[in-house]
């Protein structure tokens, strides 16, 4: 990518992200660095979804490979059809800004009425059949009768994979993002200008062939029974959640309480993949004991209702120890859980 439209983005990035504060590019020491490197590389620039994570690097690197190794590397799947899915969750999920930023990408892959239908939500008016199926599926992945996968097994690691992990960052933008990636003052009338030659960019970006598995040595080997069933075929993208999951699981250990994540666990067994009602998280999070219940009703907004956690929820939660490493990890420790729940 241009550059200056690079040097542009990591300022823009770095302004974005609200309740912590990111390590800047210019800061970048080992591990961050080396993480911030690959992004820039294979991703085209440094995406605020990603960069919140940084005040934890071992976390950062975990969601990059997670994110990686599933959307960014080709493989069995094209770009256009992991987009449309990712677009497609984020949809579901009601995570405007990922919405936004994903369809820009499919400006530069599919059709231009078909990238703009589906960052609209008319996902009945995309023309092209497979990437409607795709998008119809992932609008609805997670929840009950949705539709059977309309794509062959072998693409399932990479699209699945996709879909799993923006169940886990739509639930992390939705608290540290706005509404839009698009530049504050940009007027809305130049948003669709913008998809458009953003969009070019950040699809010339994608048709590199990036190897697969260059993240694995960002983070410790891990059992492969951390994986998930849907990763079978594929050992890369198997061996990154394995990872990813031994990091995130190790974090909600280490910073959610034990009653906590019971409670998390009951409410995911009967879930069915709806956000849910305050009501319904206030009753839960009474029946924990009083020290643990600034920590469940984070935990459990962020997994059920993301998009009503807010500065008092968080203000709340910090109020014993405000670092930005427990928030990060507790709040990833909840998506992930989610994402899982969705994924299974």
């Amino acid at each position: 990518m241009n550059s200056s439209l690079v040097r542009a983005a990591r300022r823009g990035a770095e302004a974005q992200v609200a309740h912590v504060s990111v390590v800047r590019h210019a800061a970048a020491r080992g591990l961050v660095a080396r993480v911030y490197g690959q992004l820039e590389r294979d991703f085209g620039i440094l995406a605020p979804p990603v960069i919140l994570h940084s005040p934890v690097p071992d976390l950062l690197a975990a969601v990059w490979t997670m994110l990686r190794e599933t959307l960014v590397v080709p493989g069995e799947a094209d770009r256009a059809a992991k987009e449309a899915a990712a677009a497609a969750v984020s949809l579901g999920n009601s995570c405007p800004y990922c919405v936004a930023a994903h369809s820009t990408t499919l400006h530069g892959l599919v059709r231009g009425r078909d990238a703009a239908a589906i960052a609209a939500g008319r996902l009945g008016e995309v023309g092209d059949p497979r990437i409607r199926a795709i998008a119809e599926w992932g609008e609805r992945f997670g929840t009950p009768g949705a539709p059977g996968r309309p794509f062959p097994p072998e693409q399932a690691p990479e699209i699945v994979g996709t879909a799993f992990a923006f169940h886990y960052y739509n639930r992390m933008v939705n608290i540290f993002l706005g509404d839009s990636p698009f530049p504050p003052r940009a007027p809305a009338r130049a948003h669709g200008a913008i998809s458009r030659v953003v969009g070019r960019l950040m699809a010339a970006s994608s048709r590199a062939r990036h190897a697969p598995g260059d993240s694995l040595d960002l983070l410790p080997a891990a059992p492969a029974s951390g994986a998930p069933p849907w990763t079978a075929g594929n050992e890369v993208i198997a061996d990154a959640l394995a990872r990813a999951s031994a990091v995130i699981d190790r974090a909600g250990e280490r910073v959610v309480p034990a009653p906590v994540r019971d409670l998390l666990a009951a409410e995911l067994a009967g879930w069915d993949g709806r956000t849910a009602e305050p009501a319904r998280i206030d009753a839960a999070v009474a029946g924990l004991p009083a020290a643990d219940r600034p920590a469940g009703r984070l935990v459990l907004l962020t997994a059920l209702a993301s998009h009503r956690v807010g500065p008092a929820v968080i203000a709340e939660f910090r109020r014993d120890d405000g670092a930005d490493a427990r928030l990060l990890e507790c709040l990833a420790w909840a998506a992930f859980t989610a994402a899982r729940a969705a994924a299974a």
